[in-house]
C-alpha cells in the first residue's frame, strides 16, 4: 500500500489565521472544478470519500487538511491524530471555477489562495490538477504564476487521458512540457516544474504521480502489497 493511503481528514480552515501549526511538509492540490481534483485526491490515497466534490462548481470555499501519520488505527476510525506524529500533509484547495459565485466570494478566494501559496513556509510544493483536454485555462495560468515565484516544485497532473487518443494523449502532454519550458526566472533558469498524463478511470499514471508526491514530501514508500484491495474510481467531473 502507498503511503498515501494513511490520509485522513484532519481540519478545514476558512481564514488564513486558522491555517494548522503544524510544522510538517504540506503538499497542495489545485484545479478548475471539474478538472477531477477529487477524483485524482480519492484514488491517490484509495478512499472513495476522502476529498468532496461540490455539486455546484466553485461553492467549496475551504482549505480541506488531510493528514499522513500520527494515528493509530486504520483511516476510517476516529481516534485522536497526534500532531507530533503527523509526517505530511495533503492540501485541498478550493475549486476555482465560479460562474454561480458571488463576487465578494470570488475576491475572498483569490486572496485565500494567492496568499496561501505565496507565503505558506511549510509548503512544499503544487499539485495542479487540469483536464487534459483543456489544460492552462487563464485561471490555470493565474496559479502558476502566483507560485513560480516561490522557486517551489510544481506537478502538473492531466486528469480524464482515458478520453484523448494515442495522438491527443502524447500531443497534450507535449505542449503541456513546451508550456512550462516557457517560464524561466530573471536568469533565465527554467522552473522545476513537471506535467503527466492521468485517469482514474484506466489506473493511468497513478504510480507515477504517487512516486512523484512520495518524492516531493521527502517520504519513504511502504511497500507495494500486490493484493491490496483498490477502491473503484468515481470520476465525478469535479
Amino acid at each position: 500500500m502507498s503511503k498515501l493511503w494513511q490520509a485522513r481528514f484532519f481540519t478545514t480552515v476558512n481564514q488564513l489565521r486558522d491555517l494548522p501549526t503544524t510544522v510538517a511538509p504540506e503538499i497542495a492540490f489545485a484545479g478548475r472544478s471539474n478538472a477531477g481534483k477529487s477524483t485524482a485526491i480519492n484514488i491517490l490515497t484509495n478512499q472513495k470519500g476522502l476529498a468532496f466534490a461540490s455539486k455546484t462548481p466553485g461553492r467549496t470555499q475551504h482549505i480541506n487538511y488531510f493528514s499522513i501519520g500520527g494515528a493509530h488505527v486504520g483511516q476510517h476510525r476516529k481516534d485522536p491524530t497526534r500532531l507530533d506524529e503527523i509526517e505530511a500533509l495533503l492540501v485541498d484547495l478550493p475549486g476555482y471555477g465560479y460562474a454561480e459565485v458571488s463576487g465578494s466570494a470570488k475576491l475572498h478566494w483569490q486572496k485565500l489562495l494567492g496568499d496561501y501559496v505565496q507565503r505558506r513556509e511549510q509548503l512544499a510544493a503544487l499539485v495542479l490538477i487540469m483536464d487534459s483536454r483543456r489544460p492552462f485555462t487563464d485561471l490555470d495560468i493565474q496559479m502558476l504564476e502566483w507560485f513560480a515565484p516561490t522557486g517551489k516544485p510544481i506537478h502538473c497532473i492531466l486528469t480524464k487521458a482515458d478520453k484523448l487518443n494515442r495522438n491527443e494523449s502524447t500531443n497534450a502532454l507535449r505542449k503541456a512540457e513546451q508550456m512550462l519550458a516557457s517560464y524561466v526566472d530573471e536568469d533565465g533558469e527554467g522552473f522545476p516544474f513537471t506535467v503527466q498524463l492521468f485517469s482514474a478511470l484506466k489506473r493511468v499514471g497513478i504510480d507515477e504521480a504517487n512516486d512523484k508526491i512520495i518524492d516531493l514530501l521527502g517520504l519513504v514508500d511502504v511497500e507495494t502489497d500486490p493484493d491490496a484491495v483498490l477502491v473503484d474510481p468515481v470520476d465525478t467531473e469535479d
